[in-house]
């Protein structure tokens, strides 16, 4: 299909000076479409195929001069999405974010009932950075508005509904939706039918 049948001429002139941008951006990415903020991009591992939409925000903080920040190849992440990584996030291949996503390895603070707890008393941007990674398998599909926390994994295959939240790992070939994200369907390999659980 031609450029000009899908956008308007003012469109394709947009995707020209984003290819262009692009590539002084990431030159192994497809596409990225402005404005993006894009901080602590040598801690950062783009590669082929590699597809933004507008207004997304990924950052990686090491504490320690490591890649903590990691897309397989033909990861496409639609607009206003946002990832942090401060330790590891690991993104596989063939991964599709919807919009206003959020997926991030760190919080400011430890809420996990130890000895490292944070105070309600203290300031929230001074308490420390607390991080756990995250990884993502391949073939994942992100619905809208979902958060991905700290710690978690997302299984190969897997999909996860709008409007969640993953606070615990979701297993390969299910679907998983609600706050907390559970699995609520599974792929079955013989009737090749996705299934409830």
């Amino acid at each position: 299909m031609s450029l000009f049948r899908r956008y308007s001429i003012n469109k394709v002139f947009s995707l020209i000076i984003d290819k262009v941008r692009t590539l002084l951006l990431f030159k192994e990415a497809r596409i990225i479409r402005f404005p993006i903020d894009v901080r602590g991009k040598k801690f950062i591992s783009v590669t082929k195929g590699f597809t933004t939409g507008i207004g997304c925000r990924i950052e990686a903080y090491p504490e320690n001069n490591n890649m903590t920040l990691f897309f397989g190849e033909n990861f496409q992440m639609n607009d206003y999405v946002h990832i942090t990584a401060m330790e590891s996030v690991k993104i596989g291949k063939n991964v599709l974010l919807a919009s206003k996503v959020y997926i991030s390895d760190c919080s400011h603070g430890s809420y996990s009932g130890d000895e490292n707890d944070s105070s309600p008393l203290s300031i929230p941007k001074d308490r420390p950075l607390f991080s756990k990674p995250v990884e993502i398998g391949d073939n994942v599909w992100i619905g809208e508005f979902v958060s991905v926390l700290p710690g978690v994994s997302i299984g190969r295959g897997s999909i996860i509904g709008a409007n969640s939240v993953v606070s615990r790992n979701i297993p390969e070939n299910v679907i998983a939706v609600g706050s907390p994200a559970k699995p609520i369907k599974k792929f079955n390999f013989e009737t090749q039918k996705w299934e409830k659980i």
